[in-house]
């Protein structure tokens, strides 16, 4: 059986954003493990703008080629104002069949390590039929980021990485069957 293909979102797409360090970490955290193939997948790449706002038939094209191509995902999810970012949310609904019958982690930071935008993901992921996996790294803005700005994240966290890509990985695997 050919390696599943896992996508990392990045939900941010605001300068000065801290998702490219979080998603890098994890990257290099599930390459180590040698079980899939893992790409980073930058929202901001896509340049979608907000839908029904204007054309964007090739900027979709492209959003859904890619996510087509993915067995499963890793969101990187900040919190803002106590849910998703709304670029985030933007992109979510340029989809639909792309989502279909996949899995999903989720791996969030804020004050109280993005617990609440890491619910409101799961209610929207339910509607798109994405399997949100149960276990869930949540990163403090307080003792993971050095002065906000630079991730150090602490050990502890290494676990529950694993963890979450352990299961993200067999349900993905269970998910593709019913894609095929």
């Amino acid at each position: 059986m050919s390696k599943l293909n896992i996508g990392i979102i990045l939900g941010s797409t605001r300068q000065g954003r801290l998702s490219p360090q979080v998603g890098e970490w994890v990257k290099s955290i599930a390459d180590q493990r040698g079980d899939a193939n893992y790409e980073i997948v930058d929202i901001a790449d896509y340049k979608l703008p907000l839908l029904g706002e204007a054309d964007a038939s090739e900027q979709a094209a492209a959003w859904n080629t890619k996510l087509a191509s993915l067995d499963g995902f890793v969101f990187i999810v900040q919190e803002y104002n106590h849910s998703i970012t709304g670029a985030l949310k933007n992109a979510l609904d340029y989809a639909r069949e792309a989502w279909n019958n996949k899995a999903a982690g989720i791996v969030s930071y804020g004050s109280v390590g993005g617990a609440r935008a890491a619910e409101h993901l799961r209610g929207i992921l339910g509607e798109l039929s994405v399997a949100d996996v149960r276990i869930h790294p949540a990163l403090s803005l307080f003792t993971d980021f050095e002065n906000g700005t630079v991730f150090k994240p602490a050990d502890l966290h290494l676990t529950n990485v694993n963890g979450m890509l352990d299961q993200v990985l067999a349900w993905s695997g269970a998910l593709k069957t019913l894609r095929q």
